[in-house]
């Protein structure tokens, strides 16, 4: 079958490795992709527009669509696509736009985990009409205490606050001067918990589900934790503290209410959930859902996923997720994402990569960058996340840190302790 995939990250780029493999794929689109999704599919240029990739789903008879980013899902992508009679028979990985408010919206998906009885924060939201309620809210509010942006902010719109001056400075800055733009238009004011994060990402036909390998990533851009949000600086799976007891735990708890909720909502929910949780003194807690698989998470699961992720997409679209095996490779992966000198604040683009020609014993899934001539060039905040699988997390960190010693560009930085923490 044709597939096409959207998005043009280091996660797009590892879904369209690992679809390329199967021998299920006929032509394989990433729109608009990068420089190395154009070394195993076609790259196309369809920007924003619904229609376009309407008439191009259509024209290319795609048989499966894969939404990579959050974006297009809770801006309506699939709403549009299904109500097109031409696109019928395809299939589409990825939620609708009322499924997608679980990570467009953290105050809809607060009240969506009261409503389902869902271990999660403390909170309350607030709106610039009720910032003086939320000003006197904080100035008894234990600390530290959790500022979210209630919209999508690439990952970087939560702030943890360890003073109360300084929380009620941040959440005027939110309200008042737009911080996050309009995503920050409702705060979300969270108690803070105290613990170790780790993602879990579930595959769902919203009635079948799969439990994919969990793993955890790093934000912070400073090496120790340190520093401002990011989109992700690198991760690891399996999660050595994420054994048995505690997924049971996760299943039971989370995802399992989690798939009922949506269906007593009446959301035809089909696509991934990505669930990122606290695990506190080996309880976990639902910190945010997002609709789609994590990046850089995406550069270690799919790289253990010994099954054909088309066949398991497939059967997904089709509502057949029952009849999926999973089968996972039991190494370690860990990733560590080269970054531009600047990120997540301003940086440059354009700057030639080297390097290639010595990259070993890595999976090299390119993030933002772009083909000029025979060169690679930097075109991203996040450029390249360099993916090494090995049977202990020391060697796949050791693989994974000698490759980013070996790429090269101007202003490179990458996190150097990635993983020590386990």
């Amino acid at each position: 079958m044709n597939v096409l995939i959207i998005g043009s990250g280091g996660r797009e780029h590892a879904f369209a490795w690992k679809i390329a493999q199967s021998p299920l794929c006929g032509q394989l689109y990433v729109a608009p992709g990068n420089a190395g999704t154009a070394q195993v599919a076609t790259n196309v240029a369809l920007g924003d527009d619904f229609a376009a990739v309407a008439d191009f789903c259509h024209q290319r008879q795609i048989g499966l669509l894969l939404v990579g980013p959050e974006a297009p899902l809770v801006a309506g992508l699939v709403d549009h696509l299904r109500a097109d009679p031409r696109l019928a028979p395809m299939g589409i990985i990825g939620p609708p736009q009322a499924g997608a408010q679980l990570e467009g919206s953290k105050d809809f998906a607060k009240q969506f985990m009261q409503r389902h009885g869902i271990p999660t924060a403390r909170y309350q939201s607030f709106t610039l009409a009720t910032l003086d309620q939320g000003l006197a809210y904080l100035g008894h509010h234990p600390l530290p205490v959790v500022l979210k942006a209630d919209g999508l902010a690439a990952g970087k719109g939560v702030l943890i606050v360890t003073d109360h001056q300084e929380a009620r400075q941040r959440l005027r800055q939110m309200l008042e001067e737009a911080l996050f733009g309009p995503a920050s238009a409702t705060v979300v004011v969270e108690q803070f918990l105290a613990g170790i994060e780790l993602s879990v990402f579930v595959l769902t036909d919203g009635q079948h589900y799969c439990i994919l390998p969990a793993a955890k990533d790093y934000k912070r851009v400073g090496e120790g934790d340190t520093g401002l949000n990011t989109g992700g600086m690198g991760a690891v799976s399996p999660v050595p503290f994420a054994d048995a007891a505690f997924m049971e735990k996760v299943e039971n708890r989370i995802v399992k209410p989690t798939l009922a909720g949506l269906r007593a909502e009446g959301i035809p929910y089909v696509g991934f959930i990505f669930i990122g949780l606290m695990n506190v003194q080996g309880e976990p807690y639902v910190i945010e859902y997002n609709v789609r698989m994590g990046d850089p998470e995406t550069e270690v699961v799919v790289p253990r996923l010994q099954s054909d992720l088309l066949e398991l997409l497939h059967l997904t679209a089709q509502g057949r997720l029952a009849e999926a095996t999973l089968q996972v490779d039991p190494r370690t992966a860990t990733t560590i994402m080269l970054v531009s000198g600047g990120y997540p604040g301003g940086f440059a683009k354009g700057k030639p990569m080297t390097g290639w020609p010595q990259l070993t014993e890595v999976l090299p899934f390119h993030a933002g960058t772009v083909a000029h001539g025979d060169q690679v060039l930097t075109n991203g905040g996040r450029v390249l996340a360099l993916t090494a699988l090995a049977p202990s997390l020391p060697e796949a960190l050791a693989r994974a840190n000698a490759a980013a010693q070996t790429i090269d560009f101007e202003g490179k930085y990458y996190r150097r302790d990635i993983g020590f923490d386990l």
